[in-house]
């Protein structure tokens, strides 16, 4: 009898020794997984001057008392403020990005082109910055999604391609784009087969070219792709029934 109530405690030391094991390695896993959000996520105050921006636009968009306006142009000045300060942007261009746009705030759209040709990808190399991206940029008003595309592919490569598949709809505060955007942005990224053209360049961009896996640029468009975003398009080519990514 003393046997097995001396197993007994053993059993119940284990299994509370074991909880506890358990518990610590949650909770480093959190305290890790939390880490890692916040280096991709948008600092906090940026987050707070967008939502002042949007707050004010919207409230421009539908004030009619004098003294509602002039409390909604106040918000806005201080959103523009807030990113100035906080950043290398000069004020006065931040305002002006600011006052031309209105109606009610929405996500602006960035479409991307993902197009493969023997295993490799097609990236062009921006003027802007000198890095490589996928092609694409914003959507255009009465255009399609998939018709933004094609004529973006088109007009920075060279090259004629058909919308196949959405792989993933991104928010671009949430993936570690540099630097960081003054707007809420959406980032959609579509599979496209290739249906000709050759390589052309264009206004924007002075290179264009088919990749490898293991030879992406070193140095990339980190305002437009990322280096994680690439190779991820890669498993959806050697894996196409993978479902599409969001957030």
């Amino acid at each position: 009898m003393k046997n097995i109530i001396q197993n007994k405690h053993t059993t119940a030391k284990y299994k509370l020794l074991l909880h506890k094991r358990f518990y610590i390695c949650i909770t480093k896993f959190i305290d890790c997984y939390v880490l890692i959000e916040r280096q991709y996520m948008e600092p906090k105050w940026l987050e707070w001057a967008k939502s002042l921006q949007a707050i004010a636009q919207n409230g421009l968009t539908y004030a009619l008392n004098e003294f509602d306006i002039e409390r909604y142009e106040q918000i806005k000045n201080i959103s523009a403020e807030m990113m100035a300060t906080n950043s290398d942007g000069d004020l006065e261009f931040i305002k002006g990005l600011f006052n031309n746009v209105d109606g009610y705030a929405t996500p602006k759209v960035d479409v991307r082109g993902v197009v493969f040709k023997d295993g490799k990808i097609l990236l062009v190399k921006e003027k802007a910055d000198g890095g490589w991206t996928l092609p694409g940029g914003w959507a255009d008003p009465n255009e399609t999604p998939s018709e933004s595309v094609e004529r973006e592919v088109l007009e920075e490569s060279g090259f004629i391609v058909k919308t196949q598949k959405v792989l993933a709809v991104y928010d671009r505060a949430k993936q570690g784009h540099k630097p960081p955007f003054p707007f809420h942005v959406f980032k959609l990224f579509f599979l496209c087969d290739l249906k000709g053209g050759i390589s052309t360049l264009s206004n924007e961009t002075d290179g264009v070219d088919f990749f490898e896996e293991n030879n992406i640029p070193d140095v990339l468009s980190k305002s437009r792709v990322l280096k994680s975003q690439i190779e991820r398009f890669f498993e959806f080519y050697k894996n196409p029934n993978l479902p599409t990514d969001f957030d």
